[in-house]
């Protein structure tokens, strides 16, 4: 319990925070975002679904995860060679590309709407599990300024999945653990319910 009053803590304070919004050249990005358009989509919403979508993402998290897949805090096959030459200016101007265009929304599962809506909305009182609107918002949006990324309208798949390698800490560059320590909190009937919900949220 006192490791999610810590989580909550944090929650408020990084609101608080000040913003460190990308100063990247949206044009140069849109131009440098054509090699990333295989996966993630032409306009930053990619078609497989285990593949994140990209536009609508605050530009400091895409600025963090493309540092982490080059500092290697962050393990991926696919994205390592892609971002092996990009210069911090690259990355920039990627983010604020993304950050500029609009994402599409999926249509939550109707069996799993109504778990899914009350661990996100309410979270888990018996184990500590913290509600998910405390810090991604009532509608999904995340916030610039506390760092949180926008997680509303993303593929349930790549939810599921980015959840399933926080629990099983094969994915471990989440601030202070939080995320690993929520997701495991979880199992994987739930992960999957509060997937599907947040993949509706708009």
């Amino acid at each position: 319990m006192q490791r999610i009053s810590l989580i909550l803590v944090a929650c408020i304070l990084m609101l608080l925070s000040i913003s460190a919004f990308a100063a990247g050249d949206i044009e140069a990005g849109r131009a440098k975002a054509a090699v990333c358009a295989g996966c993630h989509g032409p306009n930053g919403n990619s078609l497989n679904p285990v593949w994140p979508k990209l536009a609508g993402q605050h530009a400091f998290y895409i600025e963090k995860e493309l540092h982490d897949f080059q500092n290697k805090k962050r393990v991926d096959a696919t994205m390592a060679p892609m971002v092996a030459g990009l210069s911090d200016v690259d990355i920039e101007d990627l983010a604020a590309y993304f950050a500029s265009v609009p994402s599409t929304v999926e249509a939550a599962s109707a069996d799993k709407i109504k778990l899914g809506e009350k661990l996100y909305r309410a979270g888990k009182m018996d184990n500590g599990l913290p509600a998910f609107i405390a810090c991604h918002g009532p509608n999904g949006s995340g916030s610039a300024p506390a760092r949180f990324p926008r997680i509303g309208g993303q593929h349930a798949a790549y939810l599921s999945k980015a959840l399933k390698d926080f629990k099983a800490e094969t994915r471990d560059n989440d601030h202070q653990g939080m995320m690993r320590d929520i997701a495991g909190r979880m199992n994987n009937k739930e992960i999957e319910a509060v997937s599907s919900y947040i993949s509706g949220l708009h």
